[in-house]
């Protein structure tokens, strides 16, 4: 059974690397239960979990990360991602993810 989730979220810069610009969304608190609920016990580094992510007319794989502030997972947009879909800090992107096993 695939493990998707749907859900809007704004975009944010990570603080702590401004100078970077990594830009990332939050999950939803639920679907970050569901997630750690469902790799209980897999292991990898910094607690990162594999997903299918689109957004717009972008898809691509890459991980996400648990947020110890939030308790939720977070997901980095990449630059490129952001270009093309005309997207920056601040603004709303309609995000689908799936959980790879």
């Amino acid at each position: 059974m695939r493990v998707r989730f749907s859900f809007d979220a704004e975009l944010w810069v990570w603080d702590a690397r401004r100078d970077d610009s990594w830009v990332f969304v939050t999950l939803p608190a639920d679907a970050s239960a569901e997630i750690r609920e469902r790799t209980a016990g897999v292991r990898r580094g910094f607690g990162s979990v594999r997903v299918h992510v689109a957004v717009g007319a972008s898809t691509w794989r890459t991980s996400v990360f648990p947020d110890s502030a939030s308790g939720c997972y977070v997901l980095p947009l990449k630059r490129a991602v952001r270009a093309k879909e005309g997207l920056d800090a601040g603004d709303v992107a309609t995000v689908r993810v799936e959980l790879l096993t």
